[in-house]
């Protein structure tokens, strides 16, 4: 870590400190930004301090835990995001010459397809071209969609619909959307629950802002219910875990559950009306598919698409 660090003096350090800098940006912390880069805070201070000797104003402001980007950190980063596009084509043309399919591709989603649905297609992508460089970050649908538009991602897999004039829009994936109880006899019915009964219990919902929030929202909205939600959280995990633990019950992604269900740790109940949400692949319509990005648009058009993975209810 501390030699990558030390090694901020050439071109080559000079580019590694705007990768940081990207980094931070990017989620908002030096915290995150060190896990995800896999160096330490103090690593990333010196790539900073360094970057902004070179340019010679501050890049950075931070607010607590928080890092934001400054005006003239936001024009540099702009130019240098050309120029890493520029050399990654550069790259790609060598590299198309040879008859190789290899090269970054990055691609942004959200949690549950990041875990469930994209690990085991991206793994097979990789074995059967080692040359990609696979990238992939997480969002919510609106901030994932306007990276695709600026072109700071290639791809995008996010809840529909979003909107971007630049935008080519394509369905992945028809997502199911199921309640989870806690374990126990009484969460055990047959019937499909209805939006004014679940309503009755405390919930525990994705944190507002988000698409899919939105769309549950407009459910109980149908239904005429308004629900009680004790609990707005980000993270799918952590809403299972406190649904288990009996602090309430939510609306989660059938395919999330999966494991939990069958290991008897979450019930697992059917909404009526039944409630959906389209998983789309959003991209620039004016971006050249190079051989890396048409290897991986492949094979997200290869998974099966309209349905959620069949699941065994816990006994």
């Amino acid at each position: 870590m501390l030699a990558r660090a030390g090694a901020s003096s050439g071109t080559a350090g000079r580019t590694s400190n705007v990768r940081t800098l990207q980094a931070i940006v990017q989620v908002g912390s030096f915290v995150r930004a060190a896990e995800t880069l896999h160096l330490s805070q103090p690593a990333l201070s010196h790539h900073i301090r360094h970057l902004e000797r070179a340019v010679g104003v501050p890049l950075l402001e931070r607010l607590g835990r928080r890092a934001t980007v400054t005006a003239a950190g936001r024009l540099l980063l702009e130019h240098a995001g050309r120029a890493f596009r520029e050399l990654e084509s550069a790259r790609e043309a060598i590299r198309q010459r040879q008859g190789l399919v290899a090269g970054r591709v990055s691609i942004g989603t959200g949690a549950t397809a990041s875990i469930h649905l994209l690990p085991p297609l991206l793994g097979k992508l990789r074995r059967r071209y080692p040359g990609l460089d696979l990238v992939v970050v997480t969002g919510n649908a609106p901030d994932v969609a306007s990276a695709v538009e600026r072109d700071e991602l290639d791809v995008g897999i996010v809840t529909l619909p979003v909107s971007g004039r630049a935008l080519a829009v394509s369905a992945f994936y028809l997502d199911r959307l199921v309640a989870i109880a806690p374990p126990g006899r009484e969460w055990r019915r047959p019937a499909p629950l209805t939006p004014s009964e679940l309503a009755r219990h405390p919930l525990i919902l994705y944190e507002r802002g988000g698409t899919i929030r939105r769309i549950m929202d407009e459910w109980f909205r149908r239904g005429r219910a308004l629900p009680r939600v004790a609990m707005e959280l980000g993270n799918t995990e952590a809403t299972k875990k406190l649904v288990g633990a009996g602090l309430g019950v939510s609306l989660v992604s059938e395919v999330a559950v999966q494991a939990e269900v069958r290991a008897g740790a979450l019930n697992l109940l059917r909404l009526s009306p039944p409630l959906h949400r389209t998983l789309g692949i959003v991209r620039r319509r004016d971006k050249p598919v190079r051989p890396a990005l048409q290897a991986l648009l492949a094979a997200l058009a290869r998974r099966p698409r309209g349905r959620s993975e069949r699941i065994v209810r816990a006994r």
